[in-house]
Parts: C-alpha cells; structure tokens; sequence
C-alpha cells in the first residue's frame, strides 16, 4: 500500500480557514474539521471506539473506508453516485483529518480497528456488504476479509499491496524493513515543522495529480493527530497480510494505478494466491485513483458492486 502521511506539513491558517469550506456528500451528518464525528448509525448494541460510521441510502450494504490520514470526504463524489441505489457505511478512523483520536492515540491500531469492524458487521446485521478500501483502508479490508471471511461478501483494494516495501524489494520481510518503518514513525513524530512541510509538498505531488486535490490530501494530513499518524505508519509498513491471502473466499478486486508491465508484475506477484482475484489497472492517475479519475473509478465501483 502507498504511504500518505510521511512528514506532516504545518500549513498557514488561512490555508487550513480557506479549506474548511470542504463539505461532506449529502445525507450524511459531517463534523467540523476539529471536532468529533457527528455521525449516524443504525441502532445496536455495540459502538465502536476507533472509528465513527456516517451512514445514508437504501438497497445492499457497501461499506467505504478511507487511507492512512484522510477523511471520508475522499469518497465524497462517489457517495453521491452510489446513495441512490446503495446502503453506504462510510468509516471515518479516529485521529485522522481533525477527528477525535480516542483510544488510537495509543497502542496499535489497525487490528483492534479490524476487530470493531467485524463486530458492527454483525451487530448491525450488515448481509454481506461490499467493503472498499483505499491505501491503509485497503489493507484493513484485507485484514478483515481474511480473519472474517463470513462478514465480508466482496471487497475492493483501491491501490495498495498486502506489504507496503513490496514496492521496491520483491523479497522483502518485515523484519528487514522494519528499522525503515521506526525511522519513519520517529521523523514523524520530531522532525520540525520546516522539514515536514518542505518533504510533506514533495511527496504530496506524488500521490495525487491536481493542484486543488493536493491542497485537500494536505489539508487532512495537517490536521491528524501526529502521534496517531506515526504509529499508523508504521503498522502500515510493517504489516505483511501476504500469508493470509489464501483464507479469503470473497472475491476481491484490486484497483492500482498505472498500466505498465512492470506494476502489473508487481501486483499479480503480491496477491499470489488470493482464491478470487480481479487486477484492475487505471491509467492516468496517481495514488488517489477516486480524486485523479473519478470517471474510471466511478466505473470500476459500479461494475464491482454489480458482477
């Protein structure tokens, strides 16, 4: 999976004042950037604590979850596609984009988030709902599709890997990279502000291609929580799902960017051994496939949600 959140930019308030004017899709209750979720839910017995869920629409289930650092808001168009025919369940992870960390702040995160999410699938008695993840979001819907393969009826994989340092090492281990991966989670966390905003801007560039989307993908970096970014990171990093592949019996779609032989090499070699599996390339875009390419990514939901 693409890393989103590396060295966080501090950004001029009139910068983040001007942004805030960024609204959530209709029917869906949207909190301020610096407040807590104000989301709906259906009635349960269990409320999860890492995540708020914005709910909305009627017909089958389809839950969205956001990457590493970003707001729910990155599906905003495609929302507006899918409400009419669709029930959506839009996840928002706690200490991202100016939401409340709770219980993130601390601790790993990305299992006990897996865990919430089996445990709203069923408590909700969501029928076997179409999950999409993008980057960070793409791994835990792997993470969930694997250790919960009964809760999980299709999933799509919006450009990530089930090992992020697949990307330049195709033998690579967590062991390996791990002094990478704790490199990275301590510039996060120390690094002064300069430094993250001169690398932040570099690397932005790089994960998604118009200069209006960069602002926003900046936008919610600069308001997550650092420590809840750092830590994320490097469970990013250091997450190898790779060996559970092969327990997943829902169908799984991956979009990526590109269309090169090469990345095609890369990804069909990653998920080796995956039951179920469709590789979907999208030319012309970068990392934020729905923010670069709303028409194709729009397409290739549709035809996800419908085969």
């Amino acid at each position: 999976m693409m890393v989103c959140a590396m060295r966080l930019p501090i950004l001029s308030l009139s910068f983040l004042s001007a942004l805030l004017a960024f609204s959530a899709a209709p029917a869906f209750a949207q909190a301020p950037a610096s407040g807590a979720p104000q989301a709906t839910a259906p009635a349960s017995t269990f409320h999860p604590t890492r995540f708020s869920v914005a709910t909305g629409g009627s017909g089958p289930d389809v839950i969205l979850i956001p990457g590493l650092g970003s707001s729910r808001d990155v599906y905003k168009d495609e929302i507006a596609k899918l409400i009419p025919h669709y029930h959506l369940y839009v996840v928002q992870i706690y200490g991202f984009a100016g939401y409340k960390s709770g219980p993130n702040a601390t601790g790993p995160l990305l299992q006990p988030i897996t865990d919430e999410l089996a445990q709203y699938i069923e408590a909700n008695h969501l029928q076997q709902p179409a999950v999409i993840g993008h980057s960070m979001g793409g791994l835990i819907g792997l993470m969930l599709a694997s250790q919960h393969p009964a809760d999980v009826g299709k999933l799509m994989v919006v450009d990530a890997l089930p090992f992020y340092f697949l990307l330049g090492d195709a033998k690579a281990t967590v062991e390996f990279h791990k002094p990478e991966a704790i490199q990275e989670r301590s510039e996060l966390l120390n690094e002064s502000a300069d430094t993250f905003l001169h690398s932040q801007n570099v690397m932005v560039r790089g994960l998604v291609s118009s200069p209006e989307n960069q602002k926003l993908v900046l936008f919610w970096l600069a308001n997550s929580d650092r420590k809840v970014l750092a830590n994320a990171t490097y469970e990013d990093l250091t997450t190898d799902v790779r060996p559970d592949l092969p327990k997943i019996t829902a169908p799984v779609t991956v979009l990526y960017a590109g269309g090169d032989k090469d990345t095609e090499k890369l990804y069909t070699a990653a998920y080796a051994g995956t039951p179920h599996l469709k590789l979907i390339p999208v030319e012309g875009t970068q990392h934020f496939i729905m923010l670069d390419q709303p028409k194709k990514f729009d397409d290739a939901v549709q035809a996800f949600l419908k085969n």
